[in-house]
């Protein structure tokens, strides 16, 4: 007989158990789930390495060229800013995909019983690209314009709309709908909520760090070798040091590997909190029972 390992969503959980089954979630469904994101995010992930390579040649070539810095810094801090919102615009864009492969294969992983349908899943993605994109820079904008005043609401703005992905995904609102129940969804529950995203990203940073230490030490070695020689710009040569590029782009894809914890987690995350308010998992549960007695 085969076991049957299909996860629960709709249900009430606490912390322990959010992140416990955001692991054995991973753990059980890592092929599936790993081989989904990389035929939707591969591509922009590629474009992602290679716009990092090529800002990491252009920051060496333009801190080299100390005179040209002197006499024309405008034109410098220009190209940096270039750069910058270059990166940002790809990074956006890249993981924004990646949140919309996790949580529309966990909703299709939720509708077929533990069976994901890729098929159903690109369709989605392709038809909300959109407007998960339109979210995601309110949501920028709403949280990023809290923390410019104070950080503190900016903290708990960022805490409040990280449910909004998946109240999107699976009640299918509007940007302003959701932007709104999120705030609904979540009161009274606020603290609870915070504690278990600061534990998931706690998590994430070491790990995440644990990947970088190998490009770090790289970096130390190769600065100090660097700094005893006669010219000041030489440090920045690292920039084109291939194994340096090499370290930094396993680290950092490995560190894009890692988003995915926290992403799972706040599916757990919203269903906990769904279950308290409005009980649809138990609903839902009496409901088929039902019509499993009628079919008898």
């Amino acid at each position: 007989m085969e076991k049957n390992n299909f996860i629960e969503f709709k249900k009430e959980r606490d912390l322990g158990a959010i992140i416990t089954d955001t692991f054995q979630f991973i753990r059980e469904n890592w092929k599936a789930y790993f081989l989904t994101v990389l035929k939707i995010v591969g591509p922009f992930l590629l474009i992602a390495i290679a716009t990092l390579v090529f800002y990491m040649f252009a920051m060496s070539d333009m801190f080299n060229d100390i005179d040209n810095i002197d006499a024309n810094p405008g034109s410098f801090f220009s190209k940096i800013f270039s750069w910058v919102f270059g990166l940002m615009f790809v990074y956006i864009l890249l993981y924004t995909l990646l949140s919309m492969a996790s949580l529309y294969f966990i909703k299709s992983y939720i509708e077929n019983k533990g069976k994901p349908q890729f098929d159903e899943i690109k369709t989605n993605i392709i038809q909300n690209v959109w407007k998960f994109l339109g979210l995601g820079v309110l949501v920028t904008i709403v949280t990023v314009f809290g923390a410019v005043f104070c950080y503190i609401p900016g903290v708990y703005l960022g805490t409040v709309l990280s449910l909004t992905t998946s109240i999107m995904v699976f009640e299918n609102k509007s940007i302003g709908d959701t932007f709104s129940h999120a705030f609904t969804l979540i009161k009274g529950e606020w603290w609870n909520t915070f504690g278990v995203l600061i534990v998931v990203w706690m998590l994430l940073m070491v790990l995440g760090q644990a990947f970088s230490i190998p490009a770090l030490i790289y970096q130390f070695v190769k600065m100090g070798t660097m700094m005893q020689n006669d010219d000041p710009t030489a440090i920045f040569e690292i920039f084109k040091d291939p194994i340096y590029l090499m370290l930094n782009v396993v680290s950092y894809v490995f560190q894009f590997i890692l988003y995915s914890i926290p992403l799972i987690s706040t599916v757990f995350i919203y269903f906990d909190l769904n279950e308290q308010k409005n009980f649809s998992g138990t609903f839902e549960k009496i409901e088929n029972l039902g019509n499993k007695t009628n079919e008898y």
